[in-house]
């Protein structure tokens, strides 16, 4: 996208709040789907725009977010919207311009040139899955901006009394903390807001739901931040060590060529690199056989499907004959004999 474009999208927002798909595209003259797709390349660099739905909802700025765009060259600004991607910006020979705008807009913002200003963080797969915005964002999001401590009530899942088998079906148990937070960041994963923020007396931040929050109260106290901190690579870690620990089984499966290149799109990223990297040598069609970690038999049997032909599970027996049942109804609607 054209670097003028998008900073006249940022201005536009900042000075009219929230505005429709449609008034942008009429503002920069372009169609809604441009309008779009500059959104995302907006909010990928750390620029804490997203969408709201309804018939007051459009494209808005979290409050409290200002930003002043001057003194930048060409090549800067076209490098500026993907400064929160700093893999490929290396990889196309962009780093160094990259780096020159990050901090000629954090002068303009008046602050450190340093990784821990980052404050609004996207996790992209899934951002066209929208939800209403939590009721106490606009608070959160204030502390956030002016590195004010925020003293907040916070709905958490209950320590378990006793480990049973029913575990998994009976219903959540949940009691309300109070907190007093130094609030570091925001992110938008799969349209849920998290808020990074250090506990008062925690060594390390932590991951709160925004719409768990019962109250949220910024106040009047300013705090200092880390500014080794990195918003990014924080979440990155989170969500990986997250994603472990719900991986309790594992399953047995054969990969196609293509099911090997299909794994990391389809499913979760961890367990598919963690599957890949059980690979053992090709059989004579090119065929791999991969321990794949699952959360439960029944989320395998939900994502293996997802693979088709291009997957065979091995074991264990249960979900080998429930998958073989699916492709045996699958070939029936199309009238034709189900085949190994």
């Amino acid at each position: 996208m054209r670097a003028a474009r998008a900073i006249s999208l940022l201005l536009l927002l900042q000075a009219r709040r929230t505005m429709t798909g449609a008034e942008l595209a009429a503002e920069l003259e372009v169609s809604e789907r441009t309008v779009q797709r500059d959104v995302l390349a907006l909010a990928e660099a750390g620029v804490p725009v997203y969408a709201e739905r309804g018939r007051a909802g459009g494209y808005r700025l979290l409050d409290g977010y200002r930003t002043r765009l001057t003194g930048l060259d060409r090549a800067e600004a076209e490098v500026l919207l993907l400064a929160g991607l700093p893999g490929p910006l290396g990889d196309m020979g962009l780093a160094d311009p990259a780096l020159t705008a990050r901090l000629k807009v954090l002068n303009e913002l008046g602050e450190a040139p340093a990784a821990g200003v980052r404050r609004f963080h996207l996790d992209a797969p899934g951002w066209f899955r929208t939800a209403p915005a939590p009721p106490l964002l606009t608070e959160v999001s204030r502390a956030v901006w002016g590195e004010r401590l925020l003293r907040a009530r916070y709905r958490r899942r209950a320590p378990e009394r006793t480990e049973t088998p029913e575990r998994t079906e009976t219903p959540e148990r949940t009691e309300t903390v109070a907190r007093t937070l130094r609030p570091y960041g925001l992110v938008l994963k799969a349209g849920t807001w998290y808020l990074v923020a250090r506990p008062e007396g925690a060594t390390e931040p932590r991951v709160y739901r925004v719409d768990r929050l019962e109250s949220a109260e910024p106040l009047p106290e300013r705090f200092e931040r880390d500014e080794e901190f990195d918003l990014g690579a924080f979440w990155e870690a989170s969500a990986a060590a997250f994603a472990r620990s719900l991986l309790r089984e594992s399953v047995t499966v054969r990969l196609s060529p293509l099911g090997t290149e299909l794994l990391p799109r389809l499913l979760e990223p961890v367990p598919a690199r963690q599957a890949l990297a059980t690979a053992g040598e090709p059989d004579g069609h090119g065929w791999v056989t991969v321990r794949l970690p699952v959360e439960s038999l029944e989320v395998a049997y939900d994502e293996l499907l997802r693979l088709g032909p291009e997957a065979e599970v091995l074991e264990p027996p249960p979900l080998r004959r429930r998958l073989a049942q699916a492709a045996a109804r699958t070939a029936a609607l199309y009238g034709v004999s189900a085949q190994r």
